[in-house]
């Protein structure tokens, strides 16, 4: 977060000489939003494959000035599209210095606030807010109280000498405290339905009830939230005149095609070690394949996080090779898939029946993303030579103690190696790390259409006659 810019004006009446004037969360992120459509900027940075789909409807959710409820299995982005709702509030805006709610300087609207500005008149002193700061996250919770959310009476001021009616007794809870700024909650069905009841108010009436007596503060909030479809039936549900209060229910979705998984993956995943774009495609294929398996409990979702943690977990088992082998640098190869299915089984709801055979099926469907990543990647290029070579006597063994170019070293000079390589968009002067990747790429791919056998063991691969 940057410092506060210095000539920013640091009271009411420089403020008012200014000519600022307020105007409400939902009116700047209205205006803010047109203005990025205009100018043909990006509003929603670092958010793939919702471009058709949810993006126009969260705009136009958001231009009408609605509240919104994303509804969404898990791991669709909906809170990372949340996040990036502050994107679109003004960079700095002024509240009054020393106030405990945000309030502007010139539209108070507790009575502490009030005093004070009716005392000071145009030198109330101001201070400036980042946008960071006016995007407030709540993650819904069984125990989640009222006081939590909207408040409570605050004990110690009581013990100060205010009575119990004072309303400046009031510790203010995390809505009030979000005044003129976001507010989203994260699986608002886990809210208990009577704290869900607290909710009416603020997003109608716009005021707020503590302890059997009204405290009329005109709040300024957008309120967001997420919800899982099951959730409404297995966990708890959304109240219907809380649903009715929201504006917009916005379906989300895993990304729609394997392009845009892919850079879901590539732009989330803390690859530790390089993973070529054939083994992106490779994992991100074998995502899809996921979420449309009978046997995998598609209620609960197939979350995007699991292609980055099996992309992570890919480069891993490469760093790992390449610190046995001395290999630089370190580069992902197709037998470093062997460790996803192990590693992110638990990551995975089955259907019941399965037990016992969940790695069986997450191997199977593993290998037809491999055998679907190479027949994209090599359409139309013979690779009979290269099973040839390999049946003629030319043994190839990879595993996790054999440096790439002991896989090239193998195999005598073919053409078509050439040509497997510049498939998977490496060059013939790259490191043999690369090249025994695509290699290996072609090699499994004859595997599984049955043009060669393969022997393994714990640590080692042969590709043979």
């Amino acid at each position: 977060m940057n410092d506060v810019p210095a000539n920013l004006p640091r009271t009411a009446g420089d403020l008012r000489a200014a000519g600022h004037l307020p105007r409400s969360i939902k009116q700047e992120l209205h205006e803010n939003l047109l203005a990025k459509l205009r100018a043909g900027e990006d509003a929603w940075p670092g958010i793939v494959g919702f471009s058709r789909t949810v993006l126009p409807q969260l705009e136009r959710a958001l231009l009408a000035g609605h509240d919104v409820v994303l509804l969404g299995e898990r791991g669709q982005g909906k809170t990372r599209l949340l996040r990036t709702l502050a994107g679109l509030l003004d960079e700095w805006t002024p509240v009054i210095e020393g106030a405990e709610l945000a309030e502007h300087p010139l539209d108070p609207i507790t009575p502490e606030s009030r005093r004070r500005a009716a005392e000071l008149g145009d030198a109330l002193p101001v201070t400036w807010r980042h946008r960071d700061e006016r995007y407030t996250e709540k993650l819904a919770t069984p125990d989640t109280s009222v006081g939590d959310l909207i408040g409570d009476v605050d004990p110690v001021k009581v013990a100060e000498g205010r009575s119990l009616g004072d309303p400046e007794t009031i510790h203010f809870g995390l809505v009030p405290r979000a005044h003129r700024g976001i507010v989203a909650i994260n699986e608002l069905p886990d809210l208990a339905e009577r704290i869900q009841v607290a909710l009416l108010n603020v997003m109608e009436e716009r005021d707020i009830q503590v302890r059997g007596y009204t405290l009329r503060l005109p709040l300024d909030v957008l309120l967001v939230s997420t919800a899982n479809p099951e959730d409404y039936t297995n966990r708890g549900r959304i109240i219907t005149p809380l649903k009715d209060r929201f504006g917009a229910e916005i379906r989300t979705h895993y990304p729609l095609d394997v392009e845009a998984e892919i850079a879901v993956v590539r732009q989330e995943a803390q690859l530790v070690a390089e993973v070529g774009e054939p083994l992106l495609e490779v994992l991100a294929r074998f995502v899809r394949n996921l979420r449309e398996s009978p046997v995998i409990d598609q209620r609960s979702g197939v979350s995007a996080r699991f292609a980055v943690a099996a992309a992570e977990t890919v480069g891993a088992a490469a760093l790992r090779r390449s610190a046995l082998t001395g290999e630089e640098p370190a580069v992902a190869r197709p037998v470093d898939l062997d460790a996803v299915p192990g590693v992110l089984r638990g990551k995975l709801e089955f259907e019941p029946g399965e037990e016992g055979r969940e790695t069986e099926h997450l191997v199977h469907l593993l290998r037809r993303a491999v055998a679907e990543t190479a027949r994209s990647r090599f359409a139309g290029l013979d690779l009979l030579p290269l099973a040839d070579a390999v049946e003629s006597g030319h043994l190839v063994a990879t595993g996790e103690r054999v440096p790439g170019k002991d896989v090239l070293a193998a195999l005598p000079e073919l053409p078509v190696l050439h040509d497997v390589a510049a498939r998977a968009g490496v060059g013939p002067d790259e490191p043999a790390g690369r090249i025994a990747a695509a290699v290996e790429l072609a090699l499994e791919s004859l595997f599984l259409s049955r043009k060669l056998a393969k022997d393994s063991d714990d640590s080692t691969t042969v590709y043979g006659r």
